[in-house]
C-alpha cells in the first residue's frame, strides 16, 4: 500500500515533470524534500543528558506547530537505550522504535532527520553516517576533536544537499546577532581584544558515579563506541565520563569555548586563530581525570591586508565560578559587553589622554543590545534555555524552507580548528599554528594528531 508522504513525493515530482533538469538538485534529492503538510519524521542519536533536559523540550516547543515527530531513538547502552524509549513514549504518548545501533536506526524507512547529542569525539563520525542516510541533522558541539574527522565531515555534508545545524546555539540570539551587526556595520571600530571566561565551581561536573555502578560491558557495544579512536581495553569511566579524558574529548575546549571563540569567527568573518598558545593542569579535582579543570589560551587573530590583528583570550576553572560565562569584546572607543548585553564607552579613549597626542576621544555610546534575557548560560542542561529553544525553531524551520541554518557545518568546522589548535598547543606546552593549504593543525613544524 502506498504511504501517504510517498504519494505527495510522487504527485510532487510529477508535477515537476521535465523542470528538473533545470534545478541545482538531482531527481533523488528533488524526492526528499518536505512538504508543508508533510510530517518530519525525527531520529535521536544518543540519549543523553543534554537531550532530555534542553534538546528536547527545545524540540517540544514547535514539533506540533512544525508538523515534526520524534519516531525513534538509537543507544549503544541498553539502560539507556530502555530509559529514553520510556521517557520519550510517555512525554509524547506515542510508540517509539529502541535502535541498538546507528546501523538499525537508519534501515528505517523515511527517517529524515536526526538530533545528534553523543560524545564528542562522535559527532563528526555520527553527522558523516546521517547524511550518507540521507537525513538533516541537528549536531552538538564540538564538531570535531581531530583535523581528520573535522575534513571527513565538511567533505560529507558539503556531497549533499542536507540541513546540518550546530549546536553553536548563540547564533540563534537576538543579543548575539545584534552584536554582530554593530561589528560589522564598523560602528565598534577595530577590534583589540576579546576576553572569554567560563568558569564553574562543581566537582560533579562531567563525573556520573551513580551511573558507573550500573554500566556493565555486556550491556553495550564497547568497540563501536570507540569508533576510529585506538582500541583500549573497557572502560566504564571513559564511557561515561569521556570529556575528562583525551582523545575522547578535549574538555574544556570541546565543552565551553566552542561556543565562545565561535562568536569571534561570525562577528569577524576569520575562520581560525594564526596561533594559539596554553597552559594548565588538573589542580584541584585529582581524580583520575587527564583533561585539565583550570586552563588558560591565548590566540592570535588576524590576516594580511584590511584585517588588524587583535588577541583572544580563554580562561576557565572549575574549582570557584559563579555560573555566567563571560564574553567582553574590546576597541580603542569602549566595550561590547555580553554579560551585560551592552555596549558601552567603558575603557574607551578620554579627551584628557588623547590630547597629549594630539587626538581626539573616542568613546562609543551607551547601547542596549536587543533581548538582554537571551543570555548564555554555563549549566547547560537545563530546561527552559531560550538560546536553545530558538535554535532548534531555526533548523527545523530550515527544513522546511531548505535555507542554510543559522550555524551551518562551516561554523563547526572553523570551531573545532580553534579547539584543535588549543588541543595541541596545551598537550605540546608549544605555539600551534594553521596550515591553510593542508587544512593541519602544525607545531614544531609537524602535523599535530
Amino acid at each position: 500500500m502506498t504511504s501517504r508522504r510517498e504519494f505527495i513525493r510522487t504527485t510532487a515530482m510529477a508535477a515537476a515533470g521535465t523542470y528538473l533538469s533545470t534545478l541545482p538538485f538531482t531527481a533523488k534529492s528533488y524526492s526528499r524534500i518536505i512538504g508543508a503538510n508533510d510530517r518530519v519524521r525525527v531520529g535521536v542519536v544518543g540519549f543523553s543528558d543534554r537531550f532530555k533536559n534542553s534538546l528536547f523540550p527545545a524540540f517540544t516547543a514547535h514539533y506540533t506547530k512544525l508538523n515534526f515527530e520524534i519516531v525513534a531513538l538509537s543507544d549503544l547502552w541498553k539502560l539507556r537505550r530502555e530509559e529514553g524509549q520510556a521517557f520519550l513514549e510517555q512525554k509524547l504518548n506515542q510508540k517509539i522504535k529502541a535502535c541498538v545501533n546507528n546501523d538499525e536506526l537508519y534501515r528505517m524507512k523515511d527517517l529524515d532527520a536526526v538530533i545528534i547529542s553523543t560524545a564528542d569525539f562522535q559527532h563528526a563520525l555520527h553527522t558523516i553516517e546521517a547524511v550518507k542516510a540521507g537525513c538533516d541533522a541537528y549536531v552538538e558541539k564540538p564538531f570535531a576533536e581531530t583535523m581528520e574527522d573535522n575534513r571527513a565531515a565538511l567533505r560529507a555534508v558539503k556531497a549533499t544537499d542536507r540541513i546540518v545545524q550546530i549546536g553553536s546555539q548563540r547564533r540563534s540570539g537576538t543579543n548575539y546577532h545584534a552584536a554582530a551587526d554593530f561589528i560589522k556595520q564598523g560602528k565598534f571600530g577595530d577590534i583589540t581584544m576579546v576576553e572569554l571566561t567560563w568558569n564553574v565551581n562543581q566537582p560533579g561536573r562531567w563525573r556520573r558515579p551513580e551511573l558507573l555502578a550500573q554500566l556493565r560491558e555486556q550491556d553495550t557495544d564497547w568497540k563501536r563506541f570507540l569508533m576510529n579512536r585506538p582500541f583500549e581495553p573497557w572502560d566504564p569511566r571513559k564511557y561515561l565520563e569521556y570529556r575528562l579524558f583525551w582523545p575522547y574529548s578535549s574538555g574544556m575546549p570541546g565543552q565551553w569555548m566552542s561556543h565562545q571563540i565561535d562568536t569571534v569567527h561570525w562577528f569577524t568573518g576569520l575562520k581560525h586563530p594564526r596561533s594559539v598558545v596554553a597552559n594548565g593542569g588538573v589542580y584541584m579535582w585529582i581524580d583520575g581525570r587527564k583533561n585539565w579543570d583550570t586552563t588558560t589560551a591565548v590566540f592570535d587573530y588576524g590576516q594580511d591586508g584590511d584585517q588588524k590583528g587583535f588577541q583572544v583570550t580563554f580562561s576557565s576553572r572549575m574549582h570557584n565560578g559563579s555560573e555566567k560565562p563571560a564574553e567582553i569584546y574590546y576597541s580603542n572607543g569602549g566595550e561590547l559587553n555580553l554579560i551585560t548585553n551592552q555596549i558601552s564607552p567603558n575603557g574607551g579613549l578620554q579627551e584628557s589622554h588623547a590630547a597629549a597626542m594630539g587626538m581626539k576621544a573616542n568613546l562609543l555610546p551607551t547601547i542596549a543590545l536587543a533581548d538582554a534575557s537571551m543570555q548564555a548560560v554555563a549549566s547547560a542542561n537545563t530546561g527552559g534555555d531560550r538560546l536553545t529553544t530558538s535554535h532548534m525553531l531555526n533548523w527545523m524551520q530550515c527544513i522546511r524552507s531548505r535555507k542554510q541554518p543559522n550555524a551551518p557545518v562551516e561554523a563547526g568546522y572553523y570551531h573545532s580548528i580553534a579547539n584543535i589548535m588549543t588541543t595541541a598547543a596545551s598537550h605540546t606546552g608549544s605555539k600551534a599554528t594553521f596550515d591553510e593549504k593542508k587544512q593541519e593543525v602544525i607545531v614544531n613544524g609537524k602535523l599535530f594528531k
